[in-house]
């Protein structure tokens, strides 16, 4: 494993944490605000950054953005959604231990199974951890991109009041960002900083993570943080670890027995949140005055 993907790999771990932070800081800050207007989302989105909490989770994900933009940039895309994933079993620890939520043996297991399966897929990264594997073939990317995308819109669309399909669409379309993300990486050295900022996939990157963000800001307001950030997790990092050997030919494992337990951690992903309740809504918090208290 060379140098970069080990440090690609460093920043993924930071990223999961400040990924999982960030997420309960902006559920309690949802929580505060007006529920999400869809005719007015300009204006829905400046009230909810006028809860503390919710600016405060907004600037720890920024962070983490950035490290995740890191590690796409060093390492293949499989593996670090691979790492990140299996930090998804610090939700219920910083959810229960320090947000003060009442976290069900069932969602124990349930995030644990989507963590772990999510992590397993990097054991089958057979000969896939030497590169940043950046190269697509553009046809490739505009579909799987776009299907997301659509995926992502129907399911916001459909979600009525349903948080958990509030929260599937949040997640889809953070993998369209993500996965563009990481094909606009592959353009760095080449181009230099300045094109690759103009690249026409950085507008594919904006749309869809600040799509994403108002979104997800509903998800946390109909229902409970860590049912709802688990399911938009698994589908952010299910879908974008699919995108490495589909998008970006990182290489599958040549055994049959190789497939068999990548397809198992597949499977398991899936019935790991089969398992985590559905989201409820969640219990009243603190005023909206209230100013973020260390944690």
């Amino acid at each position: 494993m060379s140098f970069s993907v080990q440090l690609g790999l460093l920043l993924s771990l930071a990223t999961a944490f400040a990924s999982v932070l960030g997420f309960l800081y902006k559920h309690r800050g949802a929580q505060l605000a007006p529920e999400v207007d869809w005719k007015r989302p300009l204006h829905s989105t400046v009230v909810l950054f006028r809860s503390g909490w919710y600016t405060l989770g907004i600037v720890v994900a920024l962070g983490g953005w950035f490290f995740h933009v890191g590690a796409l940039a060093l390492a293949p895309i499989s593996l670090v959604q691979s790492v990140i994933a299996g930090g998804l079993v610090l939700l219920t620890v910083l959810a229960d231990k320090l947000f003060g939520h009442r976290v069900s043996r069932r969602e124990w297991i349930g995030v644990a199974l989507t963590a772990a399966g999510l992590a397993f897929l990097a054991a089958t990264m057979e000969g896939g951890a030497s590169d940043a594997h950046a190269d697509y073939s553009a046809g490739t990317l505009l579909l799987y991109v776009g299907g997301l995308s659509l995926a992502g819109t129907l399911a916001a669309v459909a979600a009525g009041r349903r948080a958990t399909l509030f929260a599937l669409s949040a997640g889809l379309l953070w993998a369209a960002s993500d996965v563009s993300i990481k094909a606009v990486s592959g353009h760095l050295e080449d181009d230099g900083l300045l094109l690759t900022v103009f690249h026409p996939l950085s507008l594919v990157i904006l749309i869809a993570s600040l799509a994403g963000l108002l979104v997800s800001a509903k998800s946390l307001q109909l229902g409970d943080a860590v049912p709802v950030i688990a399911v938009t997790s698994a589908a952010a990092n299910l879908t974008t670890i699919a995108a490495g050997p589909i998008v970006f030919g990182e290489p599958m494992p040549d055994s049959v027995l190789g497939v068999a337990v990548r397809l198992s951690a597949f499977a398991l992903v899936i019935a790991a949140a089969a398992l985590t309740p559905p989201p409820m809504p969640a219990a009243a918090l603190p005023s909206a005055t209230e100013a973020p208290a260390r944690v």
